[in-house]
C-alpha cells in the first residue's frame, strides 16, 4: 500500500520560510517523478513543482520560481519544499505527488492526472 504523508504546514508572516516534507512508502521511491501542488481556497489545485530523480532536473512554476525549491533523498524516500520569501498568496493546501516514470510521464509532469499518488496535503497559511 502506497502511502505519501507530508508535514511542515503551519501559519507563517509575510516574508517568512517554511520547509514541507513528504515522506513516501510502499513505493520504489527512485522509479518515481515527485511533485508539489497546491490548492487555495475556492481554486482548482494547481502545480508548483516536480523533480525527475534525485540530482536531476527539477521544475518550479513561474509564481513559485526563485522562491520555492523542491529537493529530494531518495534513500529517505522523501522530497521537500523549502519555501522562502512567503506570500498571502501562497496560503493553500500543499500536496505531495507521485508519478510512475514510465511510458511518456514527461507529458504530463505538471498535470493532476499524470499522477499515481496523492497525500493528504498540509495547510500553509501566510498572514500579512
Amino acid at each position: 500500500q502506497v502511502q505519501l504523508v507530508e508535514s511542515g504546514g503551519g501559519l507563517v508572516q509575510a516574508g517568512d520560510s517554511l520547509r514541507l516534507s513528504c515522506e513516501a512508502s510502499g513505493l520504489t521511491f527512485s522509479n518515481y517523478v515527485m511533485a508539489w501542488f497546491r490548492q487555495a481556497p475556492g481554486k482548482e489545485r494547481e502545480f508548483v513543482a516536480y523533480s525527475l530523480w534525485s540530482g536531476g532536473m527539477t521544475f518550479h512554476a513561474d509564481s513559485v520560481k526563485g522562491r520555492f525549491t523542491i529537493s529530494r533523498e531518495d534513500a529517505k524516500k522523501a522530497v521537500y519544499l523549502q519555501m522562502n520569501s512567503l506570500k498571502p498568496e501562497d496560503t493553500a493546501v500543499y500536496y505531495c505527488a507521485a508519478q510512475a516514470r514510465s511510458g511518456d510521464y514527461y507529458k504530463r509532469l505538471q498535470k493532476q492526472d499524470g499522477y499515481d499518488y496523492w497525500g493528504q496535503g498540509t495547510q500553509v497559511t501566510v498572514a500579512e
